[in-house]
């Protein structure tokens, strides 16, 4: 359950898959402030834009959503097996979720609770399904594929492919979605696809294993976990350039930031912790217990 003060407060939720549990950590303090239970191997999770509604995927087959408010589970839809990343629509109304077994995106209709339209994919195991801020694009990782499916958000349906590096796993656009960055894992690399052409205009190394990305909010900088090197490479989206690495905890996997920019929150995997990442020094600041294999973070 929540602590009692914490919903009044700016919050990073941690899905701690195998602790079946969510923490919550009052990020003006960067302690943890409460804890969600009761939900079954949570990995991917997003909040609404209004911050009313948490969205988490549960395993084996459910996507669980949250009243942050009445600080209570008030639905449980049913998916395919193996549910992974959740975008939400910028209007609100849509939560997609990759679906690894059926290698689809499920588009579920946030005022009914109900899956309203399965798309098919061409790239195997989608594991990330993200909405670019105007919301025209869904773009998906094929972690099996090597390629990141385009689906056209509005008509849902899947219009291009593009071919990036091995095993694609995070994705962040920029604020005018003209740009998504999407980290390729197995070759290292970071790749830059022009959303007007959905074609790569830029590559970029990173350090050892790329995972996560998180876009700060003025564009100016993206951030790149990497798996093996315990890293963060922060990335100049003017010039496509690594400008930093921040040590952090093993096997960062998903991040985000705070609304501010100010501070980067990385889920650390093996170490069952949240590294917290100082944006303006770019250095790490705090690491904060969380539970065993946090899988990501989603800040409202």
């Amino acid at each position: 359950m929540f602590s009692a003060h914490a919903a009044a407060q700016s919050i990073a939720y941690v899905p701690n898959e195998r602790s079946g549990t969510i923490s919550l950590i009052d990020t003006r303090t960067d302690e943890v402030v409460g804890e969600i239970s009761g939900v079954n191997r949570p990995r991917g999770l997003a909040a609404s834009r209004d911050g009313r509604q948490l969205y988490v995927t549960s395993q084996p087959r459910s996507l669980v959503v949250v009243d942050i408010g009445a600080r209570r589970v008030t639905a449980i839809v049913t998916l395919g097996d193996s549910p992974e990343g959740v975008s939400v629509s910028p209007d609100d109304r849509w939560i997609a979720v990759a679906v690894e077994d059926t290698q689809s995106v499920a588009f579920v209709d946030a005022a009914s609770g109900k899956v309203a339209d399965e798309v098919k994919v061409q790239g195997k195991n989608p594991e990330h399904a993200v909405f670019s801020p105007d919301g025209a694009w869904l773009y998906v990782s094929a972690e099996d594929g090597n390629t990141v499916d385009v689906i056209d958000a509005r008509s849902r349906r899947q219009v291009g492919t593009v071919a990036v590096g091995r095993r694609p796993r995070g994705i962040a656009f920029t604020p005018d979605s003209r740009v998504a960055y999407v980290a390729c894992e197995i070759d290292s690399m970071v790749y830059a696809i022009d959303t007007a052409q959905h074609s790569v205009v830029a590559t970029i190394k990173a350090g050892e294993f790329t995972n996560g990305v998180a876009m700060r909010p003025d564009g100016r900088r993206v951030y790149i976990s990497n798996g093996r090197s315990a890293s963060v490479s922060v990335i100049d989206t003017a010039t496509n350039q690594v400008v930093a690495t921040v040590p952090v905890g093993q096997r960062p996997w998903n991040m985000a930031l705070t609304p501010d920019g100010a501070k980067l929150y990385v889920a650390n995997g093996r170490s069952n912790s949240v590294s917290v990442i100082d944006t303006a020094e770019n250095r790490k600041v705090k690491d904060i217990a969380v539970g065993e294999l946090p899988w990501g973070v989603a800040v409202r």
